[in-house]
């Protein structure tokens, strides 16, 4: 499985972007894919993961009601939707996937596949 994050940029706060996750390689909708993010000096966050199979849906309590994950109608693919974006946003976002389902925060060494990440930058 392969992972590939795009959708990341500069942007002011207050203001908006959406990021994508392209999953290659799962060949059953038995999958749950996170978004985590990186900020400076900062460990690896959760910020959110979806279950394909079920589409349950779940949130840090740091982006809860600013930001949407939702999965892509082709199998392996996610977005996530930020808005009112905040400087402490700012950070490198990583998606992961694992098979099975999510039901809330999941560990990072429980995810078995990383994209490359992508820089997301909030801007005063």
């Amino acid at each position: 499985v392969q992972l590939q994050a795009s959708g990341g940029g500069l942007v002011q706060a207050g203001g908006s972007l959406r990021l994508s996750c392209s999953a290659s390689g799962f060949t059953s909708d038995y999958y749950a894919i996170g978004w985590f993010r990186q900020a400076p000096g900062k460990e690896r966050e959760w910020v959110s993961c979806l279950s394909r199979a079920d589409g349950n849906l779940y949130y840090a309590d740091s982006v809860k009601g600013r930001f949407v994950i939702s999965r892509g109608d082709i199998r392996g693919t996610a977005y996530l939707e930020m808005k009112s974006l905040e400087l402490e946003d700012t950070a490198v976002y990583f998606c992961a996937a694992r098979p099975g389902f999510c039901s809330g925060y999941i560990p990072e060494n429980r995810w078995d596949y990383w994209g490359q990440g992508t820089q997301v930058t909030v801007s005063s």
